[in-house]
């Protein structure tokens, strides 16, 4: 048997019919950039995740930009965030010539550790943002506290995590603005490159339309110096089609994440295989199923591969230890449990479509390594 980290030909193959046509019906308006499949999307995005206002962007690593855009960054302004996340998180804040200030992670949840950010806040911090990784939201309330008592505006980076919930309030919906990516792989994935951020300030809502539009209110009026980054219409119509899925498809996550963590504390390997944990207070959507491997996790990761397992490291290196990143001057030591999880975390196969025989099958696998 063959399990691949992620499969999409399952989820396209049963919505073939529907896609063909939101893209066929694109091509027949001839309104390729924005336009009303845009729009629509916006307000279908907005309604979902509970904010009045969507601004659809070319993808997700923009909206994080469009977002610090936003805030009037100077060089030499710093930005609060995880070491332990995507790069495009980080990039974000560095193209204005800010400074990201990096904060460790929780080693449960992987996300931000609230206790530790305001050690991190110095006169020059204008934001801070936390990664709601892997579809479980960061600690949104002492978070949101913390930037009430500083003045400073919380931006989510919920790239992995539409439709993931923190005491029943949405991803994206608690800070200033809150930033989506629709890459393919994500839970809501278009076919190429989207992004969305959603706001519940008017003002915020208009100024980022402008940004995304080279700053202009219009075509040739200009309020001032913006960024190309318009959602394309053919990747609205198709992520429409999904979006009416997205629900079912994170409750079929769910339920294949409640499987691999049972059976791994059944087979007695959830100390050498730890499931991941999910707060009480969470709405989990598994964007990956990532467990902690503390001892031979490179050797697992191997015999997966040869018993045609797929699976992958998020993320190797952090965002500390980046080559690019050399010039901020911290070390190996710096943040201890975002380097602890580089060497000890593996995403195993989670998505809608998998099988039981598949996800057995994995268990199985597991089972057998004696590293």
């Amino acid at each position: 048997m063959k399990v691949p980290l992620l499969d999409l030909r399952g989820q396209h193959q049963a919505l073939r019919s529907q896609l063909l046509a939101a893209v066929e019906r694109v091509i027949d308006s001839q309104q390729f950039v924005l336009g009303p499949e845009v729009k629509a999307l916006e307000d279908e995005i907005a309604e979902y995740s509970t904010t009045k206002f969507a601004i659809g962007c070319a993808s997700g690593s923009d909206a994080l930009f469009l977002a610090l855009m936003a805030l009037d960054l100077n060089p030499g302004d710093e930005v609060v965030t995880s070491p332990f996340t995507f790069f495009a998180t980080a990039s974000a804040v560095t193209r204005f010539g800010a400074v990201p200030r990096f904060v460790d992670i929780d080693p449960r949840t992987y996300n931000i550790d609230p206790s530790k950010i305001e050690a991190a806040i110095t006169p020059r911090t204008r934001a801070i943002i936390p990664v709601h990784l892997y579809g479980q939201c960061a600690e949104m309330d002492a978070i949101l506290a913390i930037g009430a008592r500083h003045g400073l505006p919380i931006l989510e980076d919920a790239a992995q995590a539409i439709g993931a919930e923190h005491r029943g309030r949405s991803a994206g919906s608690m800070g200033k603005v809150g930033c989506f990516s629709f890459y393919p792989t994500k839970n809501l994935g278009g076919a190429g490159d989207g992004g969305m951020l959603v706001t519940n300030d008017e003002a915020l809502a208009g100024r980022l339309r402008r940004l995304r539009a080279h700053g202009g209110a219009n075509e040739y009026h200009h309020d001032e110096v913006g960024i190309n980054s318009r959602l394309d219409a053919i990747q609205a119509a198709i992520l429409r089609v999904k979006l009416k899925y997205l629900d079912e498809w994170s409750e079929m996550r769910r339920k294949k994440a409640a499987f691999y963590t049972e059976s791994l504390r059944e087979s007695g390997l959830a100390d050498r295989v730890v499931p991941p944990f999910v707060a009480t207070e969470a709405r989990h959507i598994f964007h990956q199923y990532v467990v902690r491997i503390p001892q031979h996790r490179d050797a697992m990761m191997a015999h997966l591969a040869q018993s045609a397992v797929g699976s992958k490291i998020y993320y190797p290196v952090p965002l500390h230890l980046q080559k690019c990143f050399a010039y901020l001057g911290y070390r190996p030591g710096a943040f201890r449990e975002a380097e602890r999880a580089a060497l000890e975390t593996l995403a195993l196969p989670c998505f809608p479509e998998m099988s039981l025989d598949q996800q057995e099958y994995v268990v199985e696998v597991l089972t057998r390594f004696h590293g």
